[in-house]
Parts: C-alpha cells; sequence; structure tokens
C-alpha cells in the first residue's frame, strides 16, 4: 500500500480572501511579522496495491476530483504506507 499527501494551494493569481482575514486577524493580534498568509488544504490518501501507475492515478484524482485545476495548484509525496 502506499501513502500518498496532497497539498493544494491557490495559484499565485487568485486573490484569498480567507486567508488575507486570517492574516489581519493575526496583525491585529500583534503578530505584525505576518506579511502574507495563504490557506490551502491537504489531504491524505492510502492506496492499495495496483497495477496501475501511482503517479497517473493520483494525477487523474487530483485533476477530476481533488483539485479545481483553475484556480489552484497541486503537489504529492508518495511513501510507503505501514
Amino acid at each position: 500500500m502506499k501513502k500518498v499527501k496532497i497539498y493544494v494551494t491557490l495559484r499565485e493569481s487568485i486573490l484569498d480572501p480567507q486567508g488575507s482575514a486570517v492574516q489581519g486577524s493575526l496583525v491585529k493580534m500583534g503578530y505584525a511579522e505576518v506579511e502574507d498568509l495563504r490557506i490551502g488544504k491537504y489531504l491524505e490518501l492510502v492506496i492499495k496495491d495496483t497495477e496501475r501507475d501511482i503517479d497517473t492515478l493520483v494525477k487523474e484524482m487530483c485533476e477530476k476530483v481533488l483539485t479545481n485545476v483553475v484556480i489552484e495548484d497541486y503537489r504529492y509525496e508518495v511513501e510507503e504506507a505501514n
């Protein structure tokens, strides 16, 4: 089995109102050092052993279901699951 860790972020050109709101709150709370903040998603999948290529499988899932490829970027890591 494989564990896949997927990190999803908004593309740089896309405004992040949630990140801006949290960043503003941090500044108001005394954390003026926080200049910018962007919020993303983290997903973990455990995939059973398969004949299919794991990279192809993960890319298909990300691009069809797990991300919005118009406004989000993603990257992933594959490791052996315990």
